[in-house]
């Protein structure tokens, strides 16, 4: 059945540290396919808020340290990269941010900053494979956050295993514990792919699961299922 997509969003595909420039190429085809057979044109641009794989490896991992800082008054180096250019080129238009890596934890960031300047009206951000970092309790409903795991449910990706979602609660007696998800999004989607935290977007051998399909498939799927489907049932709502 074909999705009516009624709603009008811009989609921004966010990579991490040392991404080569190809590692959207084939996420944007399948993007692109699956709206126009829907009936609708989009608009998806590529970012590269920390650099690529020509530029400074460790220079790219201290700006995402950075956005990761719980400290409001960090410098948010990625953030703003990305906050600058959806301004110039999306303000006024509903956005979904997809961010590999570190590119999730600077679309988050992005995309908490232009929401309360009022340049963008609404947004949803897809943190794919990213470090754990807190979600606000008003934005935890808008953040996916998808994790690679193998057969038997464990990570398989040992870059979500950094960061944290933890933070102070208090027990019903008034006791204060460390509970690790107090910041968590209200989405975790975990996915059955092959290989590690590279290969999430790949759909060539040996990246192909002889029954589920390659990799970049099943993450647009979810994507698709439980992104996409939301922001079209939210639209019709609104007419």
């Amino acid at each position: 059945m074909q999705l009516d997509v009624t709603l009008d969003w811009d989609i921004y595909l966010l990579a991490g540290v040392g991404s080569k420039r190809t590692i959207f190429a084939e996420c944007m085809k399948e993007l692109n396919r699956r709206y126009s057979e829907s009936g609708k044109m989009i608009r998806i641009r590529e970012l590269f808020p920390y650099g690529d794989h020509t530029q400074n490896f460790y220079r790219q991992l201290l700006r995402v340290r950075k956005d990761l800082s719980r400290f409001r008054r960090a410098v948010q180096s990625g953030a703003k990269s990305v906050a600058e250019q959806v301004r110039q080129l999306s303000a006024g238009r509903p956005v979904l941010f997809i961010g590999h890596s570190g590119g999730g934890v600077a679309a988050y960031r992005a995309a908490v900053m232009l929401s309360r300047e009022g340049v963008i009206p609404d947004w949803r951000v897809v943190q794919v494979g990213s470090p754990k970092m807190p979600i606000h309790k008003d934005d935890a409903d808008k953040v996916h956050y998808m994790v690679a795991v193998t057969e038997n449910g464990e990570c398989a990706d040992f870059i979500t295993r950094l960061g944290s979602w933890g933070g102070f609660s208090q027990s019903r007696y008034g006791i204060p514990y460390w509970n690790r998800v107090k910041y968590a999004p209200n989405h975790i989607l975990p996915i059955l792919t092959l290989g590690g935290h590279q290969h999430y977007f790949r759909k060539e051998q040996p990246y192909v699961h002889p029954e589920r399909g390659p990799n970049l498939v099943l993450i647009i799927d979810k994507i698709w299922d439980h992104v996409v489907r939301e922001l079209s049932f939210s639209a019709r709502g609104m007419m």
